[in-house]
Parts: structure tokens; sequence; C-alpha cells
């Protein structure tokens, strides 16, 4: 008995180890299926530059140009600042978009800002970013779009009142579960749903575009002259234009997603670049008409009591096809579901590679390559939020913590050239294309912390509480020996459940951090 108690422990050792082939081993020898389980298991790069520029649209594209409209407008105070919002909030974006090009060949590994922090400014501050995403960014995010879908959906059956909080609750979540199981059955699977969504979210854009198009050919045009347009229902300050761009922002919000999954992107160093000069344009180009659009069919009073843009436009339009509008924001909305899962949850994989989350979180299915338990982690965190209750009001937390996270990695882009000055780089953007880019971010949260100091205080207090669990899990190597028998115990138990392992991978690809993270760094082990 005590030789097989013995041997227990020593699976149990070799399961929590960061090595595939011990894990490979005990799943063979646990299943009896030798010949199905691959000697190498490693994420497969089965994104090409059409599936790269689908996923910066489908990210981009989500619940945002059906909801901010009425905030850029509301802090605006005129149809012509909106509009001079929403075409500078694309270029911020591109220029953003332009120093990430840069960042995501020389650093090409997964996890996006989290891993370029990491490697530029070390543990802790790439923990708090981490912290700030894992924790609400993109929970809420999601939530936010999960519920515009459903309320999109059950917009037809409840044509006179408000969709019940259950019912899109219920309805939300079965579209998240749904999601998660197609993410974690295949990954070419997900990014030809996320190809066929965008495509259909781009359709369905179009023909607002067009609908409003053929209104200003009509000659509906009076509320986009300039007399009428910038007549201004109150005189906006320059924190109301602030918050206007921070609500533009959310609609902008996952220009930089490719970059969380640049080790799944076929030859990354050509297709990352070309995918983001792609697509951050034509993003800027359909957002600015799709709201030209918007103001040629409806009144500013009439888009500000809205509460379903699209909708009240299809109705005021389309007439007996004003149906097609709340099908075209479900289907845009379930494209951005899917993106968001997909790439989500590649930020909790790398995060845990570092040895900042869970190392369970670091392993992949034996077979299908896909991050189980990481896409299980970001779907349990959205349903989560969904349940504590309304979810729009976060938007400005939101909106917060990322622009806050985009400028402490664009900084990062200056430090590292100080740093590192001979360090190959396939991109190397003009420095004036970073420093604009900062300071504009440095007004903008400036200005955003003047007008909304409750908003931004809490995004602040959201990412600083990371710092006492950073010092716990992560930098605290000598926790107590029943805490890592547990963990390793939980850790074999859910290896054996979702059959996943540690993945291989090449270290030429992934660099300068080339090496998995010691046991002792992992914030379940606590080993020394």
């Amino acid at each position: 008995m005590v030789a097989d108690m013995d041997g227990e422990k020593r699976k149990r050792s070799i399961c929590s180890r960061q090595e595939p082939s011990a894990a490979l081993k005990i799943l063979k020898d646990g299943n009896n299926k030798r010949d199905e389980i691959p000697d190498r298991v490693t994420l497969k790069k089965e994104i090409g530059l059409l599936s790269a520029c689908t996923i910066i649209i489908g990210n981009i594209i989500g619940s945002g140009i059906f909801i901010s409209p009425k905030g850029v407008l509301e802090h605006s105070g005129s149809v012509g600042l909106a509009l001079i919002v929403w075409v500078l909030g694309g270029c911020i974006a591109a220029l953003g978009s332009l120093c990430y090009a840069e960042l995501g060949v020389t650093i090409p590994k997964s996890g996006g800002d989290y891993s370029y922090v990491t490697e530029i400014f070390g543990g802790l501050v790439g923990f708090l970013l981490l912290w700030s995403a894992v924790l609400i960014m993109y929970p809420t995010t999601l939530a936010v779009i999960a519920l515009t879908f459903s309320n999109y959906v059950l917009q037809p059956v409840f044509p006179d009142c408000v969709p019940p909080y259950m019912a899109t609750r219920l309805l939300s979540t079965v579209c998240l579960l749904f999601l998660t199981w197609v993410n974690c059955s295949s990954v070419r699977l997900a990014t030809r749903i996320q190809d066929v969504f965008t495509v259909g979210k781009l359709a369905a854009l179009g023909l607002i575009i067009v609908v409003g198009l053929v209104q200003i050919c009509k000659g509906n045009y009076e509320g986009l002259t300039p007399q009428v347009a910038f007549e201004f229902s109150r005189t906006p300050s320059v924190g109301q234009v602030a918050l206007a761009f921070l609500q533009a922002s959310f609609a902008f919000s996952g220009w930089n997603f490719l970059n969380y999954v640049t080790e799944e992107v076929v030859e990354p160093r050509q297709n990352l670049p070309r995918a983001i000069y792609i697509s951050i344009p034509l993003v800027t180009f359909v957002y600015t008409l799709t709201n030209i659009a918007y103001f040629s069919a409806m009144s500013p009073e009439e888009l500000l009591s809205s509460n379903a843009v699209a909708v009240t436009f299809g109705e005021k339009l389309l007439g007996m096809f004003s149906v097609i509008m709340p099908i075209s924001v479900a289907l845009s909305t379930f494209g951005g579901i899917n993106g968001y899962l997909f790439t989500s949850s590649r930020l909790c994989f790398s995060g845990a590679r570092e040895g900042h989350l869970p190392s369970l979180l670091a392993m992949i299915h034996f077979k299908n390559c896909t991050p189980i338990p990481a896409l299980l982690c970001c779907c349990t965190a959205t349903i989560v939020i969904l349940c504590i209750g309304e979810t729009h009001n976060l938007i400005n937390y939101v909106s917060f913590i990322n622009y806050l996270s985009y400028g402490v990695t664009i900084a990062g882009l200056l430090y590292y050239r100080w740093k590192k000055p001979k360090l190959y780089r396939p991109i190397k953007v003009n420095l004036l294309v970073p420093v604009t880019y900062l300071m504009f971010w440095a007004l903008l949260l400036g200005f955003s912390l003047y007008s909304e100091p409750v908003v931004c205080g809490v995004g602040l207090v959201i990412m600083l509480t990371g710092v006492p669990v950073y010092f716990l899990g992560v930098y605290w190597k000598s926790k107590p020996k029943c805490i890592c028998d547990f963990i390793e115990s939980a850790t074999y138990v859910a290896q054996r459940l979702c059959f996943v392992v540690f993945p291989q991978f090449d270290p030429i690809e992934i660099s300068p951090i080339e090496e998995w993270p010691d046991k002792s760094s992992n914030i379940l082990s606590g080993k020394s």
C-alpha cells in the first residue's frame, strides 16, 4: 500500500510539472490509446491572413457600434463633434496598432499587451495588467456583447417592452456555452465561424450604410450640414469630450487582439502587420459611414432616446423588412463573442505559461490542441459577471483600463528601444507614432480623471488589488506543503477530466523569453 501511495504521488508530481512528454505518458497509460495520442502536442499555426483580418475586424465590430453612438453623442453634444470623435478614434487606434505591429514581430509571443509588458517591465507590472484583464476587462466586455446579442434576438418576441431579465441572461449563457464548446473542439472551426460572421456583420453594416446613402441622395442630409451638425445642445467641456473618446474606444476595442494569438498565425512577421494595415482603416471607414447613416435618418433627440439604435433606424427606413436589423445585430454580436472567447483565452494561457496564473490554464487538449481550461475560465468569469447584474455601466471602467494598458504597453516600446537598441526589429515605426499616441493618451486619461474621478478611481483600484495577489500567489514561493499537495492533486484530476497536457513549442519562435517558468514561480505550486 505504501508503494502504491508513493507511485500515485510520483504520478501527480509528474503531471504538475511543465513536462509535456511525462503528462502525455500518463494520459496514454490512463486511456490505453497510445496509437491515438500524438507524440508532440503544440498550438497549431492555422490562422492565415484572411483569418487574421477577420479576427481583428470581428473583435472590433461587436456590440460597440450599436451601443456607443448614443454615449458618444451624449458626451460630445453635437452631431459634427461626434463624427469627429469617431474619425479620430479610428486614427488613434491606427497609431496604436502600428506600435503593436512592431512589438508583435519583435516579441513574437501570444498574450499581446501582457507578454510585452512582462518582458519589458517585469512580472509585477505584467501581472497587474493580466489581473485587471482577467478579472474585469474581458469578462465584462464579453458580458456586454452577450447581453446585446440576447436583447436583439428577443426584441421581436417582446416588441412592446424590454425583454425579461432572466430571459436575456439565460440566452446569453447558452450562447456563451455553445461558443465555448466550439472553441474547445477545434481552432479551425472557431476561425471559420469568425470568418463567416465577420462577413455577415460587414454586410449588415453595409446595409445600414447603403440605406443611409440613399437617404442622403434623396436630400435628407439637413442634420449633416455644418450649420446644423455643430449646433450644440450644450457646450461640452474638455472632460466630456474625453468621455466621448472613451465611449468610442469601447467600439474600437479589439484592434490589438491578433497579438494575443501570435503563435498561431502563419508567418506572423508578415501576416500580423498586413492584417493590421488592412483591418483598422476598413473598420474606421465603416464606423464613420454607419454613424453618418444613423444621422441621416434620425435626429439627435431620437438617437439619444433609443435603446437599440439599429432597430430604430430599421423601423424608420425599412418598413416591413425592419426585422433584418435585429437579426443582423444578433449575427454581429454572435461573431464578436466568438472572437473575444478565442483571443481572451489565449491571454489566460500566456499568463499561466509565465507562472502568473494556475498552471492548469497553460494546458491544451492532447488531440484538438485547444486551451480548454483557459476557455472554461473565460466562460465562467463572464457568466459570473452576467449574474451580478447590469453591465452597461461598466463600459467606462473597461475603457479606462483598456486605455491605461495601451499606454503602458506603448511606453514600453520606447523603453525597449532604449534598453535594447541593437535588437532586430522587422518593423520599426517612426518615433513620432508612439510619442503622438502617448501624448493623446496622457491628455485623455488626465481629463477623464478630472471629469469622472470615481469611475477612473474604481478602474485603478481594480488594477491595484492585484498587488497583494501577486506577492501572495507568485512572489511567495515557500508555501505550506499541504497547499502544494492539494493543488497538485486538483491539477492532476483536472488534467484527466479535460484530457489536457502542457504543449511543446519551438523556443526559436518564442523570443526573447524562451523557457517555461520553473514550478517555483507558479501561482499554484508554491514550491521553492
